[in-house]
């Protein structure tokens, strides 16, 4: 898929443990490319601003790549040569919630080297994994608070490949080998036109600020069903 792109995606939710749960809401993600942000007409670009300091640790000015390449070398890995391809949310009327945003780090050659999965929870905190390339699931430690329903422990198994004409992304929680939670996003790509940008603000009006506002309805609902609130 051609950078910049719209995927128009579905999201689903399932808890298995202690109660079963489950929920689904459509949405939509930006890919791109990180060092050619998306140029859109100004009546457009209140409804899509890509700002670095949304995204992994850095300082005041810097570029995403900067940061992409500052969270590598913490882990002793070489700064990417080639492209680096994200699947985030933009901020829409300057409000921003990413679920999940996903960095493809590339070499010269175009092939890939790294995968990056940010985690970002409803508290305004966000953690990163770093993962190796792979079209099969890898593990990964559990190392974030993300749902005050389950603890910091376990280990996800995370799909993540690069997007082509769909996306399809899943992230399952295991707990002592007891599947205990899985999400996906699955959807179709289109061309970042200027008049699907202003298409998506009316089908999905505000997409951050309502896909925050469903998680914590969803919280909500957990917590009415007596599920136990697990303290940081």
């Amino acid at each position: 898929m051609l950078t910049p792109a719209i995927y128009r995606t579905t999201v689903t939710h399932r808890r298995r443990t202690p109660v079963v749960h489950q929920f689904a809401y459509p949405s939509y993600s930006w890919y791109v490319d990180i060092d050619e942000p998306p140029r859109l007409p100004w009546w457009l670009r209140p409804f899509a601003v890509f700002d670095a300091s949304d995204h992994l640790v850095g300082s005041s000015g810097d570029t995403l790549r900067q940061r992409v390449e500052r969270f590598l070398a913490q882990r002793g890995v070489a700064a990417p040569a080639g492209r680096i391809y994200a699947l985030l949310q933009a901020r829409v009327a300057g409000y921003v919630f990413n679920p999940i945003s996903l960095f493809w780090c590339h070499d010269r050659d175009e092939q890939l080297q790294h995968v990056i999965a940010e985690v970002h929870n409803t508290y305004g905190e966000r953690h990163a994994y770093l993962l190796p390339p792979a079209e099969t699931p890898v593990a990964v430690a559990k190392q974030f608070y993300v749902s005050p329903f389950n603890p910091v422990d376990g280990h996800y198994l995370v799909r993540a490949p690069r997007p082509g004409a769909d996306v399809d992304v899943s992230i399952a929680l295991f707990r002592a080998e007891e599947q205990v939670f899985d999400a996906t996003m699955r959807g179709i790509g289109y061309p970042a036109t200027d008049r699907r940008v202003a298409r998506m603000q009316l089908i999905a009006p505000l997409a951050p600020l309502v896909v925050a506002a469903r998680i914590r309805l969803q919280g909500i609902t957990l917590w009415l069903r007596r599920v136990p609130v697990v303290k940081r």
